[in-house]
């Protein structure tokens, strides 16, 4: 099949209509600086669909928003599964429509791992398994919304993970010698400055706060890895496995801080 362009799954808020702002709840915390009910639109969404606060959404409270990401569902849902109609124009799309979205995000994540499990070179024995679920999830996207909203997606995730675990197994093979393993691990606040993670099981590692200055996180496994405020200045990442923005919009660093080139440094790094 041919390659999936990894534009479709970066978000393109221009081609949106604000359904993250919208579709999901959110509590007052330290992410959010108020409630938000499901399907009801944050008090600073305006009536163009952009945000009133955009430019400090993190002084205002909200550096959950900042660290979003919808890989690219949003603008899937509104130009294809909905044909351009939005939610205030067309009023009886808005409840489907929010139910839709979350179905869709989480088919667009499931592309966005599995596409960076093929370029996996190290993962090649999978590759044709990775390319037939990948092709699966991909043509579901494109169903209308009843199909979609009947989508078994626990069953495709599990599906998926499967070849996801196996792929990260075969690429951290490849780095010599023992590796760590740390998945699921309670690492909050950790001093790992200058660790030797390279090769590691990160997987859902609650890392928040972590002291992760210098480093080597080289293919190690970061999916579900919770990074929120560790310090990752001089760690170098480049070829983490599973590595998404998000996490590193969550996480503090710098210049020195070395990311894979599909992923970029935000404006909060300085």
């Amino acid at each position: 099949m041919p390659e999936l362009d990894r534009s479709a799954l970066r978000a393109d808020c221009a081609q949106c209509f604000a359904l993250c702002c919208v579709a999901p709840a959110f509590a007052k915390s330290a992410d959010f600086a108020i409630d938000k009910p499901a399907g009801r639109a944050c008090p600073n969404l305006l009536e163009d669909f952009r945000c009133g606060i955009h430019t400090e959404l993190r002084p205002r409270g909200f550096p959950g928003c900042t660290v979003y990401d919808c890989f690219g569902a949003g603008q899937k849902v509104a130009q294809l599964t909905y044909g351009g109609r939005d939610w205030r124009r067309a009023p009886e799309t808005a409840k489907e429509m929010f139910e839709v979205f979350p179905v869709m995000r989480h088919l667009h994540e499931l592309l966005y791992y599995l596409t960076e499990a093929l370029a996996l070179p190290q993962a090649k024995k999978v590759h044709s398994g990775l390319h037939e679920i990948r092709e699966r999830i991909d043509l579901r996207t494109g169903e209308n919304p009843e199909t979609l909203l009947e989508t078994d997606v626990a069953g495709l995730r599990e599906e998926a993970n499967v070849l996801l675990s196996r792929a990260s197994e075969l690429a951290r093979a490849s780095v010599a010698g023992k590796k760590k393993n740390h998945r699921g691990a309670d690492l909050i606040g950790a001093r790992l400055k200058n660790a030797k993670l390279a090769g590691a099981n990160l997987r859902g590692a609650y890392l928040i706060g972590a002291d992760l200055r210098g480093a080597d996180l080289r293919l190690a496994d970061v999916i579900g890895a919770d990074f929120r405020d560790a310090d990752l200045r001089g760690a170098e990442l480049t070829e983490a496995v599973f590595l998404i923005q998000s996490q590193v919009d969550s996480a503090r660093g710098d210049g020195s801080t070395g990311l894979p080139p599909s992923l970029a440094a935000p404006a909060h790094w300085g």
